[in-house]
Formats: C-alpha cells, sequence, structure tokens
C-alpha cells in the first residue's frame, strides 16, 4: 500500500510543481493586469503548500517517523509566517521573488530530509534566523542613499575577509573555504560576493573613465588570486564573470570585455597547470567512467542517479542518491533528479530562471545608475551559481563545488542568497514608489557661476516655476501638434514624462540648467541641420556633468529646457523626415535612462 501511494504521490508532485512552475512565467507577461497576477500568487501558494503536504506525507508513511509531523508543521507555520511579514510589512513587494524563495526552500527541506533529518532540521533553523535577519533588508536598501559613497570601504571589507579565510581558514576538500567562530562554520566567500557587487557597482557609478576601469579592475583581480591561492575556484570564476559582465554593461566598450575573457581563459589554462585540485576534477569531467576508483566515481554516480530517475522518477525514499559523495552539498540536483524525476528538475531549473528573469528585469527599469548595476550584479552572480552547480551535477561542465541557491544543504550559501533576494525586495519597493532614487548633492561652485551667468542672458527665471507640471503640459501640446511618422514625438514625450514623474524637481535646479540650455540655443541659431546639432551639444554637457551634484535633477531640467526653447521651431515643422522618408533616431544612456533625439 505504502508503494502504491509513493508510486501515485510522485505524478502528484510533478502536476503540482509544473502549475507552479507555469504560473512563474504567466506572472511576468506585461498583458496580465494586478487582479489576475494577485490571483496567479494565489494560486502558487496553494500549489506550494499541496506539494509539501503531499512531500511529507509520503515521507511519514514510509520512515513512520513522528518528528517529521512536527518538522513538517514547524515549517507551515514558518512559511505562512514569511508569507504574512511580507505581505504586511511591505504590500507592494514582488510576490514572484516572495513565493518562489519559499518553494525553493520547500524543495531543499523535502530533499534534505530524504537524505538527513538532522541536517534538514539544521538547515531549518538556519532559515528561520536568515529570514529574521533579512526582513529588514528591503527597508534599509530602499531608504539609505549612502550605500553608493562606501566604495573602499566595500573593497577593504572584502580583500580583508578573504585574506583572513586564506591563511586561517580551514582546508575541505583541497580548497581553504571557512573558518569557524563559537563552534558556527562560516564561509566568508559567500556574503563577499554581495560586497564586491556593490564595490564594482560604486566604481562604475562614480565614473567609467579608463582610470576608473584600471582601479576597479586591479581590486576585482585581488579578490580572484585571493580566491585562486585558496583553491575556491568556483566562487573564483562567479566573481569574475559579475565583474566582466557589469563592466561591459557600465561602459558598453567590447574589448573590455573581449580582453577581459581572453586574460580569464588564459588564467583556467595556467590553473590547470598549477592546481593538482583543478587537474583532478577536469579528469573526472573528461570521462568519469574511466576513472570511477578515483576522480570519477562522484560525477559517474550523479549520472546515474540522474538516468535512473528517468523523466518521472523513483518516487522519495525509492532512490539511492546517498551514494554520491557529498550528496547534500554539491549534488542536491542529482538526488531530486532519481527520486522526483527529470520533469521535476527541468520545472526546478524554470523556476530559478523566473528568478534570474525577475532580477534582471528589474535591473533595466532602475533608473538610478548605482541601483541598476547591483540589480544586474546580484542576478548575474544568481544565475551562474545555479549554472555552475546544476552544470557540475550533468556533466556539462567540470564540477566547481558550487551550492544550489536555497536547495542545497549549507548555512553561509542560505543565509547570503536571502540577503540577495532581500536587496532586490528592496530594489523592487524602490522602483514600485516611484523615488527620485539619486540623492541631492552640493553644486560645484565652476558650475553654479556659469548658469548664474546664462541666467543673467536668458529670460530670467518666471518661466521655470512651474517645474515638472508644466514640462508635462507642453511635451503633450507637442505630441498633440506634431504627429510624426512612425510615432516619433510620442515616444520621446512618453520618455521625458517619464523622467519628470521620477525627478520632481526643486526651483534652484530648473532655473539654473534651463538656463545654461536656453543659452547655448541662443548661440547657435540652426538652420537644416539645428537639432542634430543640439543634441550633441546637449549630450556633451550631460558626459561632462554625470549628475554629479543633482543627478536625474540636471537631466530632466536640460531636457525641459531643450523642449522650451524648441517647442515654437516643432510647431512650425511638424515633422523632420530623414533621407529616405522615415524618421532616423539616435538613443543615448545616462545612467539608466533614454533620451531619444530626432535626427534629421
Amino acid at each position: 500500500m505504502v508503494h502504491l501511494i509513493t508510486e501515485l504521490s510522485k505524478y502528484t508532485m510533478i502536476i503540482l510543481f509544473a502549475l507552479y512552475t507555469w504560473q512563474c512565467f504567466f506572472a511576468l507577461k506585461k498583458s496580465v493586469d494586478a487582479e489576475e497576477q494577485a490571483w496567479k500568487f494565489k494560486k502558487q501558494v496553494v500549489y506550494m503548500y499541496l506539494f509539501h503536504l503531499n512531500a511529507y506525507a509520503v515521507l511519514f508513511l514510509s520512515t513512520k517517523n513522528l518528528d517529521l509531523v512536527k518538522f513538517y508543521l514547524w515549517q507551515v507555520a514558518f512559511f505562512l509566517a514569511v508569507q504574512i511579514c511580507y505581505g504586511i510589512f511591505y504590500k507592494r513587494v514582488s510576490k514572484l521573488v516572495v513565493n518562489n524563495m519559499c518553494m525553493l526552500m520547500c524543495i531543499g527541506f523535502v530533499a534534505l530530509t530524504r537524505l538527513s533529518y538532522k541536517h534538514a532540521v539544521k538547515q531549518f533553523v538556519i532559515a528561520a534566523i536568515s529570514v529574521a535577519v533579512t526582513m529588514f533588508i528591503p527597508y534599509f536598501i530602499s531608504r539609505w542613499k549612502f550605500v553608493r559613497g562606501l566604495t573602499w570601504m566595500y573593497a577593504l571589507a572584502g580583500i580583508t575577509m578573504l585574506g583572513v579565510v586564506a591563511v586561517l581558514g580551514a582546508v575541505s576538500h583541497g580548497a581553504k573555504l571557512s573558518f569557524s567562530v563559537a563552534g558556527v562554520t562560516v564561509q566568508p566567500s559567500e556574503f563577499i560576493k554581495i560586497i564586491f557587487v556593490f564595490f564594482v557597482a560604486s566604481m562604475f557609478y562614480e565614473s567609467t573613465e579608463f582610470v576608473q576601469v584600471a582601479k576597479a579592475t586591479i581590486v576585482a583581480a585581488l579578490h580572484v588570486v585571493i580566491l585562486v591561492l585558496s583553491k575556491d575556484l568556483g566562487t573564483g570564476f562567479i566573481f569574475f564573470v559579475a565583474y566582466m559582465v557589469m563592466l561591459y554593461v557600465a561602459t558598453r566598450k567590447l574589448y573590455y570585455f573581449a580582453g577581459g575573457m581572453l586574460c580569464g581563459a588564459a588564467a583556467s589554462v595556467a590553473a590547470y597547470f598549477l592546481f593538482n585540485h583543478v587537474r583532478v576534477r577536469v579528469v573526472a569531467w573528461q570521462d568519469p567512467l574511466a576513472v570511477f576508483e578515483r576522480e570519477g566515481n562522484q560525477v559517474s554516480n550523479s549520472l546515474f542517479a540522474i538516468g535512473t530517475g528517468g523523466w518521472f522518477g523513483m518516487g522519495l525514499n525509492q532512490g539511492m542518491p546517498y551514494k554520491i559523495p557529498e550528496v547534500k552539498q554539491d549534488f542536491i540536483f542529482s538526488a531530486i533528479a532519481e527520486e522526483l524525476g527529470g520533469i521535476f528538475a527541468i520545472c526546478l531549473i524554470l523556476v530559478c530562471v523566473s528568478c534570474l528573469l525577475m532580477f534582471l528585469n528589474i535591473a533595466m527599469q532602475m533608473q538610478d545608475f548605482f541601483y541598476k548595476l547591483v540589480a544586474l550584479g546580484l542576478g548575474v552572480i544568481y544565475g551562474f551559481q545555479i549554472f555552475l552547480s546544476i552544470g557540475g551535477d550533468i556533466k556539462f561542465i567540470p564540477s566547481t563545488g558550487v551550492t544550489l541557491p536555497l536547495v542545497s544543504y549549507g548555512g553561509s550559501s542560505l543565509l547570503s542568497t536571502m540577503i540577495i533576494f532581500a536587496v532586490i525586495q528592496g530594489l523592487y519597493l524602490m522602483r514600485e514608489r516611484g523615488e527620485a532614487e539619486v540623492p541631492k548633492k552640493p553644486v560645484k561652485k565652476k558650475r553654479r557661476q556659469k548658469t548664474q551667468d546664462s541666467e543673467r542672458g536668458g529670460r530670467g527665471p518666471q518661466a521655470l516655476e512651474d517645474g515638472g507640471q508644466e514640462l508635462a503640459a507642453q511635451v503633450r501640446g507637442i505630441v498633440q501638434e506634431n504627429r510624426m511618422e512612425e510615432n516619433g514625438d510620442r515616444e520621446l514625450a512618453a520618455q521625458v514624462r517619464g523622467i519628470v514623474q521620477e525627478n520632481r524637481m526643486e526651483e534652484n535646479g530648473d532655473k539654473e540648467l534651463a538656463a545654461q540650455v536656453r543659452g547655448i540655443v541662443q548661440e547657435n541659431r540652426m538652420e537644416e541641420n539645428g537639432d542634430r546639432e543640439l543634441a550633441a551639444q546637449v549630450r556633451g554637457i550631460v558626459q561632462e556633468s554625470r549628475m554629479e551634484e543633482n543627478g536625474d535633477r540636471e537631466l530632466a531640467a536640460q531636457v525641459r529646457g531643450i523642449l522650451k526653447e524648441g517647442q515654437q521651431r516643432q510647431r512650425k515643422r511638424p515633422g523632420r523626415v530623414g533621407k529616405e522618408g522615415g524618421v532616423l533616431s539616435h538613443e543615448e544612456t545616462i545612467h539608466g535612462t533614454k533620451i531619444q533625439d530626432f535626427d534629421r
């Protein structure tokens, strides 16, 4: 009877998890309205609890251990507390991220309970503590603006902690990964990943000039070198990839990215010849069955487990995942695939991908360049760690000993991943509130004097007193009077309105930069090629100032000045047609905000 229930339950769990996964991607669609999306999230929660109940019912029936019932109830209370706390304290939080976080932990608890009840209980305690610690992070991230100014503190903290581990850390499987504090084992590199992202974001927020890039590269290389010397090559690889992606997005220079990847490839070859630890993993990856008794045992048993499970799995407690060395940490994906099946394992990958897509979506929609890079960097770290973990389990790449976030056993990994999720939630809250994310900074004296001189030569400040509302009205007027081919000005107006809504200006900001732009327009009366030259000049101003002191308020003020001075010209000339009859466009991105000027 127990075997029959176990056999039927595996199909039920696959169906429930497949339905949950479908809702993940359906909720990401832009066409879904708020009410329908909320209903999808509620169904996700129902599917999660039904899967959880099904799994622990099977585990209880096969083991007759009453402690599992208590453990199950504690987990239900834990998940309810997480859902309720986020619902009460953060009403605008991303429900998809919360649900996926709980679902992945749920799968981890089920898999660990099957493998080792003792380790599952320890993981649960760490999860409860982690939730209590990280519950406040979204609030602080969405309000603390000074974090962008701690650039060198991030660098110092990261290098110091890695250095301590390299010198005093305990050796585990040939690598120095952790040390113990009061009987608690801590792996600092898991937390330094987050600090490292904040460091890189701060550096590139300040400037993307060559000197700044060189400084950031030296510090990043120092992080990676210490990890390589500690033989923690998997984490070092994550640091390297995260830095390269952030560097390319910040600078948009392909030769930086290509050069970095070539250096990384050369370093990988050098590591193969320098470290026996690396050679062992490469040999096991090339032909694990040929060295089954030695290097290839772990990878071979992982492949046997995945193959034995097939599409639908053996059922909980019906497989032999304990034959895989380090299955709880490094190869838990193989254990899940063996007993719950290949379909379930694919759905697990898709849920992780939906989290990554949400992270990247938040990064793209952030207007503040610093927070855009933070979201991108954390997303790359999360996604690449999943790639390394699952890729090593299925022999796609050599095994790196990296855990599967929120699923594998490991307190440091669990806490650091929950910190990443909490930071992302803080950025999501910031975006949802539509706050001006750039802090107020004093204007430099030279810049202030220049704007005052321009103001005296302009039309006076009275015309700018109405601020963002006046601009919005003007833009709407231009759109109504100037219907461009291929939706030209309509797109520009929408972009400018978005800038105004996100950046409510103070009076001084409007006056100074509007006067600046007005002076340029008066000195450069354009004829046929006027607007193109003006756009180039204004872009030059933005690139030189780099939002130094007033951030996005200056950018909005510049755009407002262009529209005020160009309104009459727009009315006389309702469309600017390119050489081939179409409307040509050029885009510039300034700290993540797109401005579209129409070329002639």
